[in-house]
């Protein structure tokens, strides 16, 4: 099922099923686009999740969460740099960017990894820059991972970003 129906900027969606409630929380980046961009959008998307999950003695609950840091976040990460790349911005800047951006949310390390026809050369390759800690070896590591894939004019290339938030 898919939710988020072009609204960006969404890290990540929780949803808890009670007897007599469905509450739907929707942790955003950026929750002014939601409300600038579509003013009706809420009741829209409430009235859209009444038929999807056909609670008809349910109540359903919708609540939109703002995160702190953003950039903290790989889903959101991913969408800027997918959005860089889509405006044909080199993917090296587009990386770079997206890992300063991510210094600025205070985590610890990120990783970030595209894969396909990048720059529209002939043959598919994989680029990767890390900065910091990620230790993807550490069980008790505390990493977000996000992989994420964005169609331009010469092919599809896939996103992937750990970032190494804290933990021991």
């Amino acid at each position: 099922m898919k939710i988020s129906s072009g609204i960006e900027g969404i890290a990540r969606i929780e949803i808890q099923k009670r007897i007599d409630l469905i509450q739907v929380i929707i942790y955003m980046g950026f929750p002014k686009l939601l409300i600038e961009n579509r003013p009706r959008g809420i009741e829209e998307l409430q009235m859209n999740l009444q038929k999807e999950f056909n609670c008809v003695n349910r109540k359903l609950n919708i609540s939109i969460t703002r995160i702190a840091k953003p950039y903290g976040s790989p889903n959101i990460l991913a969408e800027f740099i997918a959005g860089q790349l889509r405006n044909r911005v080199s993917f090296r800047k587009a990386m770079k960017k997206a890992i300063e951006l991510t210094e600025q949310a205070d985590t610890k390390g990120i990783q970030v990894q595209i894969a396909g026809r990048i720059d529209g050369k002939e043959i598919a390759r994989v680029e990767w820059i890390r900065e910091g800690r990620v230790p993807l070896q550490t069980i008790r590591a505390k990493i977000d991972y996000c992989s994420y894939t964005v169609r331009t004019i010469y092919g599809v290339l896939g996103i992937k970003i750990w970032i190494f938030i804290d933990g021991e």
